[in-house]
């Protein structure tokens, strides 16, 4: 009999046909001040994620290790990819969205709203339609650690919507005391959000957030989980529709209703997670320091990320 190890802590019977009782959590790469933003570009094999403080983009390849994608990122943060394979990035320092060029030059997205500037784009997804959505807390402005400190000027911390078309950028939530990460599930019709404003408020609950998508708009239709181990930041969904979300203690992953299946530890906090490798079958942790890989018996949502050829 395979005992269970000491990195998965199994909630239902659900989960160990998720993560094999034989995977291993490899630390793959450390010495960075504070990791996020990973995501898989399997047309090129690499990963790529932010080291925030440092402002750099790092580029990891299992026959290069680590190398520098970007010096002088601007403190960015999240990270993913449009539907033509382009980087699209969150800058806390320029409080921009920003989309990296086939060329390697950059466009702006997104740096205003009703004639103010941001407050510091965090996190982003792209909707299977062009549009391009993103979470837009305070963190960046809090402090010069990882952005430049400033008071906001938006009345609220939304969660805006680019339209693919005109490019407006539209706020299509504006209720949390600080949205994070976000993703959507496999068919798009639902999107999670974390609400991670206990980071500097303990009566904030640790939640992530459901809505339902009617094209440009959502509806709100309550909690969807509560994480009992720090915070949820960074997230993704898998293609059976199950979500995974960092926390204190690692990543937990939850089935499509809400219900815990199980963790991944991790010995350092959690910012966010993706799925990729030549197989489409890893995941990768950004956790404080430090980048993780474990093997996962299911492939994400994204369509980048479900193996080396996939963009």
């Amino acid at each position: 009999m395979i005992k269970t190890p000491p990195h998965l802590e199994i909630h239902d019977d659900r989960f160990a046909r998720l993560v094999h009782p034989m995977s291993q959590l490899e630390q793959i790469a450390t010495g960075f001040t504070w990791t996020e933003g990973p995501v898989w570009f399997g047309d090129r094999d690499c990963l790529l994620f932010s080291d925030i403080p440092s402002q750099r983009i790092l580029r990891w390849s299992q026959g290069d290790g680590v190398s520098v994608f970007r010096a002088g990122s601007g403190f960015n943060n999240g990270n993913t990819r449009d539907r033509q394979g382009r980087l699209i990035g969150c800058r806390h320092g320029a409080r921009d969205v920003v989309r990296t060029e086939i060329d390697g030059t950059l466009t702006v997205l997104a740096a205003e709203h009703d004639g103010r500037r941001l407050n510091s784009p965090n996190d982003v997804v792209v909707s299977s339609d062009g549009a391009i959505w993103f979470t837009d807390p305070t963190y960046g402005i809090l402090s010069n650690f990882e952005g430049v400190r400033a008071r906001p000027e938006q009345a609220a911390r939304h969660v805006f919507r680019i339209d693919p078309q005109s490019g407006a950028v539209v706020p299509v939530i504006g209720d949390f005391v600080q949205p994070n990460g976000l993703c959507f599930s496999p068919d798009e019709r639902r999107l999670y959000v974390a609400e991670s404003g206990s980071s500097h408020d303990d009566s904030v609950p640790a939640i992530i957030r459901q809505f339902d998508v009617d094209g440009a708009g959502v509806t709100d239709v309550g909690v969807f989980a509560e994480i009992d181990n720090g915070l949820p930041d960074g997230m993704r969904t898998d293609m059976q529709g199950n979500l995974w979300s960092s926390a204190g203690d690692g990543v937990h992953c939850f089935d499509a209703h809400g219900t815990l299946l199980g963790k991944i530890l991790v010995p350092e906090t959690v910012a966010n997670l993706c799925f990729g490798g030549a197989d489409g079958q890893r995941m990768f942790i950004t956790a404080t320091s430090s980048v993780y890989r474990v093997f996962v018996d299911v492939k994400g949502a994204e369509p980048w990320t479900r193996g080396r050829g996939a963009a």
